[in-house]
């Protein structure tokens, strides 16, 4: 069937070689993907470079099946041998095609914007499976070989049915968790959301489960005996090969490395996978797996330099002492300028380096600066003029960073790793470590100087909070500043030496939430005298000079005693204030900062103390923006705004661009090389515990960093990043890279209005969801009627509905026709996104539970879901509970499928409350305090496989404080506190930095939180739209109240 395909393309593959210079032969090709053989297992086919390919399956040379806009993949040829699905991102979103094997037109299936993803063909060779997003997280669907709109296969919200494999009697196989999906990469999981290999039977509604081990078992794949293959990772922690049989499974491999996506073809001889991103095959009757020794001709663009431009992409910069020059840093390439930026160089630094930092020294003709070397960021300097190549200071394997020079930029303090902060020499570019203490790598304040340069002032952690401490430089000792249970951020000193000026929320704790509304205090660190008007009259008679020397000399004076009583508000006490710089202007003190609380725009604003005037606060014209920060220079001043310097004039209150052209160049091949090093070492230098669950993190490293220089396409290294970060069987990882070479020219956007048609007839409605668009005409359409036009368009039924609804944008609205026999008629609908109407069916979900409790309590008990453990639940929760939770008797929390937050401690210390007084009026009825007291009422907390994250440490607090009885089953073992940082290109990487303990120090990320009532809700009852959990918790909740 293929001999003349093939062909054909080789007799081509000769002149596309010789022709395309950048094209070149690549042997046994790296990054190959999701692979899948012919029913004949002659012939593999794969996705390389975003394009799809096919190979003889014992080798040879492959052809380039594809070359369409964006990625091409997931290819699964029909069991006829005919047609050939797979899923692309031609239109800006994965959509299902399909084309003939043997060549011809590649037809479109799907038109939704949600990725839909092919899994298989039905047997019969005549229906497509994919897993979409467009209705919940994710779920099968199935569309007819020859078009049509799709079709779900299995039904409720919460099933996350996927890996779809049908078997040749009828069942479907799949896995449910998220550790089979986006969590694939996480290996050696152990919990109760592990991925079993299951089957549905749509006949006869018979649900089964085949697997039981509490780790990995999955991506199902069926011959057309029925024999099902799948991963595993039972046996030594690697995904490997693996047969279902009668008594369990039966292992097939045991490679030290894992195997990806296998595929069998349908005679049953061959089974195709990726092992160390390249192609093996395994001779079902030898029990064997070779390596396939393909071929192919490559084209790798990653070396070729690119041109990026510096405007708007300033990350970091200085000014030179003498105020005629700039220094920045941009796409984490160090230049140098004239002060208008008119003229501008580009220093050179290492390719494999990122710089970060940059300080100009006092000569006015170096820089200081940081870098990445392996990963972490270290001390260099260079000549500012080109002339000498740079010069590495330090050679650390943890991150220098946060450096601050002294008045005459001969000293240098700077932050090192977790826990020091260091002194240097700009001189000799020698360092040593003068505090080390709990600092962290990250959010920490940078250091500084005292005007004097006696006192170093810097935070570190006490209780998860900063507080504030400075050095003793000459008596070598530690001064702590501030001690409380909340974070002091930010600190900067006045230029007199007086106040130390920072951030601060005084009664609110920054963990977990992050600092919320934020205000600028500051420390008087000696009393001070006040002023007189008297003392203005008497200096008039002194001499000249006679007090100007004395002044002009600062000490810095610290009385320990007292400091708490001499806090002082600076600025506005409503909104968030944040980044605090002081300066003088003549004896003005200027304090500048960050603000929101004009009409919740973010700018700088300024506050004026001058003497014997009352403070005046005025915004800084031109500055709106959430970053920035500011230079002083000769007594200038300078703020980077959006990734543009500009001059700021402190007196005027106003700001004037820099305008900085200048074009550079760079290649992404060096580019993800630095990528890759700086990820693994921050993630080396923050990982929440240093066991990295039992992975050798360098060892790691190792292994990836030998795949580099096999990376071709971002997504090749979007694959192994996360991989890599897979490795330490942690959740809250991951890693997110887009970039313009990537961008397809059109797009795609689907324009939902929250009708559910007939499956079986797709134009007919079926209903309506509540709140959604055309919720408004609920009593014009009726189930029943039927779709005829779209925006004038007549509809045909055999063509799928979503493409009438697909645009390359929003349509503010959309005409609809409808036929009712002999009658039609037609609406306008303002049309919402599809993710909206998902949400929406989720509510109709939680609607349903309400309904269920209300009936069967009899409206004595309440009922709240919540989604997440985000604001916007928090306070439908708290909405919840001044109302229903408390007109009744008890209360049902459910939080499953809860995806977590950071607003535990609020809804604990809600649920906590107990009464412990009355109060009324006279003659009138007595009332509690607290006015809310739901603890004094029977809690049951509802939590399942699902419930992660915050979710997790709220079921674990709920136990604690004993409120309450949990009901349902573990949670996911997903709870570790997360930050995250950009990359050079603006790539991002989550960081899993605080870990989560209970009172007795179990590690909730590796335990979870089981239940007091074990009951489960399976995949076939949420077919029937059954719930035992909650049945068993209203029964519980009825028992305790009849007690009663």
């Amino acid at each position: 069937m293929f001999r003349t395909l093939f062909s054909i393309f080789t007799a081509s593959l000769f002149l596309f070689i010789n022709m395309n210079p950048a094209a070149a032969q690549v042997d046994a090709p790296y990054f190959t993907s999701h692979p899948t053989l012919t029913p004949d297992g002659e012939h593999i086919l794969f996705s390389y470079e975003s394009d799809l390919w096919m190979v003889p399956s014992q080798g040879g040379q492959a052809v380039r099946l594809t070359a369409m806009d964006g990625i091409e993949t997931r290819p699964e040829v029909s069991p006829d041998g005919q047609w050939v699905a797979f899923s692309s991102e031609q239109y800006g979103n994965m959509d299902v095609y399909i084309m003939p094997i043997e060549g011809g037109e590649i037809r479109q299936l799907t038109f939704h914007q949600a990725a839909d993803e092919v899994e298989g063909w039905s047997w019969d060779s005549q229906t497509i499976h994919f897993t979409s997003s467009r209705e919940n997280r994710f779920s099968t669907w199935q569309i007819s070989l020859n078009g049509g709109t799709p079709a779900r296969v299995f039904s409720h919200y919460h099933n996350t049915d996927h890996n779809a494999a049908a078997h040749p009697d009828g069942r479907i196989f799949f896995n449910t968790s998220w550790e089979s999906k986006n969590q694939a990469h996480r290996k050696r999981y152990r919990g109760s959301f592990a991925p079993q290999i299951e089957s549905w039977n749509p006949e006869t509604g018979k649900y089964e489960v085949h697997t039981d081990f509490n780790g990995k078992d999955m991506w199902p794949a069926i011959d057309r005996t029925g024999t099902i293959y799948f991963v595993s990772d039972e046996h030594n922690g690697e995904y490997n090969l693996y047969r279902l049989t009668a008594g369990g499974k039966e292992r097939l491999t045991s490679f030290p490395t894992s195997i990806k996506h296998p595929s069998v073809s349908a005679n049953g001889e061959k089974v195709v996978f990726t092992r160390d991103y390249r192609l093996w095959v395994f001779d079902t009757a030898l029990a064997e797996a070779s390596l396939a020794e393909v071929r192919l001709a490559g084209n790798s663009t990653l070396s070729q330099m690119q041109d990026f431009s510096v405007s708007g992409n300033i990350s970091g910069f200085d000014v030179s002492p003498d105020k005629k020059k700039l220094a920045f840093v941009s796409r984490g390439e160090l230049f140098v300028s004239d002060a208008d930026g008119r003229f501008i160089r580009r220093l050179d630094t290492a390719k494999e380096g990122r710089v970060m930092e940059v300080k100009w020294q006092a000569d006015n003709k170096t820089l200081l600066f940081t870098q990445t070397w392996n990963g972490y960021q270290n001390l260099y300097r260079i000549a500012a003029d080109g002339s000498a190549a740079e010069e590495q200071l330090t050679e650390d394997m943890q991150n220098n960073r946060s450096l601050s020079l002294n008045g005459d930029r001969t000293k240098g303090v700077y932050l090192s790793g977790r826990g020091e902060v260091r002194l240097l020499d700009v001189e000799t570019g020698d360092s040593e470590t003068v505090v080390e203490d709990e600092i962290w790598d990250i959010r920490a304040s940078a250091p500084s100087f005292s005007p004097d340069d006696r006192f170093i002032l810097y935070t570190a952690y006490r209780d998860f909070e900063q507080s504030l401490f400075l050095y003793d430089t000459e008596e070598e000792r530690v001064i702590q500043i501030t001690d409380t249970f909340v974070s002091e951020t930010s600190p900067v000193w006045s230029p007199d030496g007086r106040y130390i000026y920072f951030q601060t929320n005084r009664t609110e704790p920054s963990f977990p939430y992050g600092m919320r509304d934020a205000d600028i205090y500051r420390i008087a660190l000696d009393r001070i005298e006040p002023e007189f008007r008297s003392d203005r009259i008497s200096k008039l008679f002194e001499e000249d000079g006679e007090e100007s020397e004395k002044d002009s000399v600062v000490t810095v004076t610290i009385r320990e005693e007292g400091l708490d009583d001499r806090w002082e508000q600076v600025g506005q006490s409503f909104g968030t204030q944040s980044s605090p710089f002081v300066t003088l202007d003549g004896e003005k003190t200027v304090v500048l900062y960050r603000s929101n609380h004009d009409e919740g725009r973010t700018a700088w604003w300024k506050t004026t103390f001058e003497p014997f005037e009352s403070p005046k606060t005025e915004k800084i014209g031109g500055t709106e923006s959430w970053s920035g920060s500011i230079v002083e220079a000769g007594g200038s001043h300078w703020v980077l705004l959006g990734g543009e310097i500009h001059k700021m004039n402190v007196s005027a209150g106003t700001v004037e661009k820099i305008e900085t052209r200048h074009t550079f160049r760079r290649n992404l091949r060096d580019e993800f090389t630095q990528m890759f090093e700086e990820m693994w070492a921050n993630f080396e230098a923050n990982f929440y515990i240093e066991t990295f669950h039992g992975t050798d993190w360098e060892e790691v490293r190792e292994q990836y960093r030998a795949f580099l220089p096999h990376v071709r396409t971002r997504d090749n290294l979007r694959e192994l990043k996360n991989d890599m970060l897979g490795e330490v069987n942690s959740s809250h990882v991951g890693f997110s890279s887009s970039g313009d070479e990537e961008d397809v020219y059109y797009g795609t956007m689907t324009q939902a209005t929250g009708i559910l048609f007939e499956p079986d007839d797709p134009y007919v409605v079926k209903r309506i969801v509540r709140q959604s668009p055309a919720w408004h005409h609920a009593e014009t359409i009726e189930p029943g009627d039927r779709l005829v036009r779209v925006n004038g368009t007549d509809v045909d039924p055999n063509v799928n509905r979503e493409s009438y609804f697909s645009a390359p944008s929003g349509d503010e609205e959309i005409t609809l026709a409808f036929d009712r026999g002999r009658n039609s008629y037609e609406i306008k609908v303002e049309p919402a996104s599809y993710f909206s109407i998902r949400n929406l069916l989720y509510d109709e979900w939680i609607d349903e539970r309400q309904k269920l409790v209300d009936e069967a309590s009899d409206e004595r008990i309440a009922y709240v879901h919540m989604k997440n453990m985000g604001g916007g639940e928090l306070q439908h929760f708290k909405e919840e509970m001044v109302s229903e939770g408390k007109r009744r008797d008890a209360l049902i929390l459910d939080l499953r499928y809860n995806t977590g937050g950071n607003v535990h401690d609020e809804v604990l210390r809600f649920l906590s409350q107990r009464p412990y007084l009355y109060w009324g009026y006279r003659e009138g009825e007595l009332a509690t305090q607290s006015n809310f007291t739901p603890a004094a009422k029977p809690i049951v907390m509802l939590i399942n496989q699902q419930s992660l994250s915050d979710a997790e440490m709220t079921a674990a607090g709920f136990r604690e404080l004993g409120l309450g009885t949990l009901i349902g089953m573990e949670t996911y073992r997903w709870i570790i506190f997360t930050s995250g940082r950009s990359l050079v290109d603006g790539s991002f990487y989550r960081l899993p930095s605080w870990g989560v303990y209970t009172l007795t120090g179990e590690n909730l990320e590796r335990t979870g939180v089981a239940p007091d009532i074990r009951i489960n809700n399976s995949f076939s009852d949420r077919m029937s739209a059954d719930d035992p959990q909650l049945n068993r918790a209203i029964q519980y909740i009825m028992e305790q109240l009849g007690e009663e």
